[in-house]
């Protein structure tokens, strides 16, 4: 076996370069958020510090340090002598591994030259600092002001290939959040193609790590993974064309014995609404690789001379309290640089919605009907589902009209105007508040049996000669076109012009099968995200909903355009305690729709009091009712307008507030769950019993984000100091399985 070089400069001057990054921060006692020494970088959160330098040798970038904030100079190991297949480059901390040159771990970028190979080498040439963050071309992007955040982009090139990458790095301090995107620009002579780009990739040191993931499917999204990290490669993805309810594109990182309110945690959000892919690598030398991004599978982008293609941005948080800790830095940053609705941090009307009371059954007096009832019980919108629209095809099942947005004259001989003047003429409860009314869309898709596809069927996503595949009798349009764009936002606008519309839900009820090219998926999430820009700018006053089969695109992408998308179709309300915890992983409880629903749940079987349907359903951004009030019992109807008054009394500080998550699902029969004004003068206790006990004590939970020197009086009587409610905790009684309580904390 041939000796190998020894490499003890380089990996002195790794150690200098280290210690220059360290450095940084002593010469400061108050740190700046983008602090840098030469070519080393250091980016100061709170309560985070990521660090990263330049290696004088190779001009490759090395990560240095992502976790709690650090000062100083650092002690480190030296990296030698190193033998075997595993060179150097493949035993480092790498900000933009790629492939081809020793590094055998998985690349986050993959170009294949003009020529057909696949190796880059991608080397430090300069970079900027900037106030504020700029915008992402085309794609959903985090933002802020001047005093919010700030950017660094590292310019790199590869002088063999004429290609340039910029890494954007955006430091939110106040979230401990380090957002990172990538632009890959062809500055040669010849077509290159990129094969793989990860937004965010990042080399963790050597330890001992679980992997937390939200998998699931249609009505069972956001079920929660935990899992050992071991040694190769283990990831998830979506090749569904969208986000999915399969896999979230979200993943974190968190140390063995890490809880939801002890321990490190790392959460890395993509901020993008197609196919995906997350991976972790634990290699050979104990290092941990985690990275997000496109969908290699989806992607083989082409690239002429001049052209570029960016990355979605990803969201990185790190937390020293725990997953919990995440979770709530991720919900504040989203809630106040992400969702550009208005309505992100407003309290949302109760609605009622038409499709698991009504479905396709109705016509307009049977809607008139249900708008009374929904006003007689306090709702303040009423919402009518799909199946009123079509004329040559009308909607009347799901086989036929998708595409057709015009009002169907059987059903409405009046027009959707008449039926909109009387519903929002209907006065809530006995208030001068008037019905709002809202209206359901499915714009991106079309049925064989339409107008639209007898006029356009080449609009349809197709592969050449293979079959167009239906799944629920429709096939999905190919938003990429700009005529297409043109189509949805036209046909939506009329109908928002036509009538006083304040809420829309927005569907899409099947993935993407044959695609012309590996990169349509990308296109059309390009396009879709113009359709989606120019709909809410032209249409500010109109709450936006999302939806996808329920949770199918339940991803920061949506949210950059819609403050709340629907959590599930899955309405039962145990199922939805695991659905609502999960999805709040890494998404705020106020961009949640949930609804109570008739009993027997019509997916479950299962019957439950309507005040624990309703305490579920409360803990969502947008509470409704689906359901048929004339079919209730009369017992639970006559509870319901004293539960709408309670979910108006809660949604403020469920919307505002940050969520602290007491007791998982998964791992007890009383999830509990504590909900804390942003002021923190308000608290909401949601605490709930799945099966029932029978002669045992009584559990107790203890409270969390509470002001242990302050005193709060609960439900208007007794008054309990801080530290006993967080240390003691509280103590309730259930009557049977199925029951909840909702406490109410006020600090004195």
């Amino acid at each position: 076996m041939p000796q190998l070089p020894s490499l003890r400069r380089v990996t002195t001057s790794l150690v200098l370069a280290t210690g220059l990054a360290s450095a940084v921060n002593a010469q400061s006692s108050s740190k700046k958020p983008i602090e840098v020494d030469g070519t080393s970088f250091a980016l100061n959160g709170n309560n985070v510090s990521y660090r990263f330098h330049v290696d004088n040798t190779t001009g490759d970038l090395i990560g240095d340090h992502f976790g709690g904030p650090v000062e100083g100079d650092t002690i480190e190991a030296e990296i030698g002598p190193v033998q075997g297949w595993v060179d150097l480059i493949g035993r480092v901390r790498r900000e933009l591994p790629d492939l081809g040159r020793g590094d055998f771990r998985t690349p986050a970028v993959q170009i294949r030259q003009s020529e057909g190979y696949t190796v880059s080498e991608f080397q430090y040439q300069s970079h900027t600092v900037v106030d504020g963050k700029p915008a992402l071309n085309g794609l959903p992007s985090t933002f802020g002001k001047d005093a919010d955040v700030s950017t660094l982009i590292v310019h790199l090139y590869d002088n063999y290939s004429s290609v340039s990458a910029d890494l954007s790095y955006s430091i939110f301090p106040k979230y401990d959040a380090i957002v990172r995107s990538v632009n890959i620009t062809n500055k040669g002579k010849g077509n290159i193609t990129v094969e793989r780009l990860a937004s965010f990739s990042v080399d963790l040191p050597w330890g001992e790590y679980d992997l937390i993931e939200l998998k699931g499917d249609w009505a069972r999204e956001g079920m929660r993974v935990r899992r050992k990290v071991d040694f190769g490669t283990q990831g998830f993805g979506s090749t569904t064309g969208y986000s999915s309810h399969l896999h979230n594109p979200f993943l974190s990182l968190v140390s063995r014995t890490t809880t939801e309110s002890h321990g490190e945690a790392y959460g890395f959000s993509l901020v993008y609404t197609g196919s995906f892919a997350a991976e972790v690598e634990k290699s050979s030398q104990g290092l941990t690789r985690a990275m997000l991004g496109l969908n290699p599978s989806q992607l083989s982008w082409p690239l002429g001379p001049g052209e570029s293609l960016q990355s979605p941005e990803c969201v990185a948080t790190f937390s020293n309290t725990g997953i919990g800790g995440m979770s709530r830095k991720l919900h504040s940053l989203y809630r106040q640089h992400l969702i550009k609705s208005k309505y992100a941090t407003e309290t949302r009307p109760v609605l009622l919605n038409s499709w698991e009371g009504l479905g396709f059954n109705y016509n307009a007096s049977t809607i008139y009907r249900l708008a009374q009832q929904s006003a007689e019980l306090g709702a303040k919108l009423f919402v009518l589902d799909d199946g009123w629209f079509g004329v040559k095809h009308p909607r009347i099942t799901d086989n036929a009209g998708l595409g057709d947005w015009e009002v169907n004259p059987k059903r409405f001989p009046d027009g959707l105007k008449a039926l909109v003047d009387k519903v929002t003429d209907l006065s809530v409860g006995n208030s001068s508040t008037k019905l709002k009314f809202g209206l359901w869309f499915e714009p991106e898709m079309v049925n064989p049996n339409s107008s639209l596809y007898e006029e356009h069927p080449d609009w349809a996503l197709h592969a050449g000669k293979y079959p167009r595949t239906l799944t629920r009798n429709q096939l999905v349009l190919n938003v990429a076109l700009p005529e297409v764009q043109d189509f949805i936002v036209d046909a939506v606008s009329n109908i928002l012009n036509s009538t006083n519309i304040g809420y829309v839900k927005w569907d899409n009820n099947r993935g993407i099968h044959e695609t012309p090219a590996p990169y349509t998926d990308h296109q059309y999430m390009l396009g879709m995200y113009k359709v989606f820009a120019r709909l809410t700018e032209k249409f500010p006053d109109v709450i936006w909903e999302g939806c996808a089969s329920g949770g199918g695109r339940f991803d920061p992408g949506v949210l950059q355009y819609f403050p709340q998308i629907w959590t599930s179709d899955d309405t039962d309300a145990v199922e939805r305690i695991h659905i609502q915890f999960g999805t709040s992983l890494a998404y705020p409880p106020s961009a949640m729709g949930a609804h109570v629903s008739a009993t027997p749940n019509s997916q479950s079987g299962r019957n439950e009091t309507i005040e624990f349907r309703a305490h579920v359903a409360m803990m969502g951004g947008s509470f409704g009712l689906e359901l048929d009030p004339a079919h209730m019992p009369a017992q639970d109807k006559a509870k319901v307008p004293d539960l709408i008054k309670l979910a108006e009394k809660v949604n403020p500080i469920v919307v505002k507030g940050d969520m602290w998550r007491l007791n998982l699902p998964e791992e007890s029969d009383y999830p509990a769950a504590l909900f804390v004004s942003s002021d923190g003068k308000d608290a909401v206790l949601f605490y709930f019993q799945l099966k029932p006990t029978i002669n045992n004590y009584w559990p107790v939970v203890r409270l969390q984000g509470l002001d242990a020197g302050a005193m709060y009086k609960v439900d208007g009587n007794q008054t309990v100091s801080g530290a006993t409610l967080m240390n003691r905790g509280v103590s309730y009684q259930f009557d049977a399985g199925y029951s909840s309580k909702v406490v109410f904390f006020e600090k004195q």
